[in-house]
């Protein structure tokens, strides 16, 4: 696998080793001791997740203020721009951005760790999205931020018209969110 630094050094963006011949494609998508050999994550994945949603459907901003989640995610069909917010008040990235493009086509994973918001939006016709958790969905715990917060200036693609769920039209801004210490 080969490891890709994003501005955020916590946040990485992996590719997989592909092997492929006429017949189709065969990779790993995910080794624990590869993982950690590579990039030092020894994380404890707890539950897999697996959304569809149709183009412009956008996800987020997420994130668990107790129970934090770390999320190794990927997309199999379609394609994503997938966005990781640095929360951590202690961190020197904090309010701070990267995003990624996610697709079937080029295979890359994207690591969030615990401590960050985490959406996306859904660029092609529809995609299917997997995600590995680091700790149970806790839905008491689970916290908003709304996805075009002029002081977080994430720089959604835009030329796709955004849908939102009612819960994340009414997050609130980056502001007025709880964060992590």
């Amino acid at each position: 696998m080969k490891v890709l630094q994003t501005d955020i050094p916590d946040v990485l963006i992996i590719e997989p080793r592909i092997f492929g011949d006429e017949r189709g494609f065969f990779m790993e998508s995910y080794n624990r001791r590869g993982l950690f050999e590579k990039t030092g994550i020894d994380a404890d994945f707890v539950q897999d997740n697996h959304s569809r949603s149709r183009r412009g459907v956008l996800r987020g901003l997420h994130y668990q203020i107790k129970q934090p989640q770390g999320k190794l995610v990927r997309v199999i069909a379609g394609e994503v721009f997938d966005v990781a917010v640095d929360l951590r008040r202690s961190s020197a990235t904090f309010g701070q951005w990267t995003g990624v493009h996610l697709s079937e086509k080029n295979r890359r994973m994207f690591w969030v760790p615990p401590g960050f918001g985490h959406g996306f939006l859904v660029l092609s016709d529809s995609a299917d999205f997997l995600y590995k958790a680091t700790e149970f969905y806790a839905p008491e715990h689970e916290r908003a931020i709304i996805w075009n917060d002029p002081e977080l200036a994430i720089a959604w693609p835009d030329n796709v018209p955004v849908e939102l769920s009612a819960k994340d039209a009414l997050a609130p801004l980056f502001k007025d969110a709880e964060v992590y210490e």
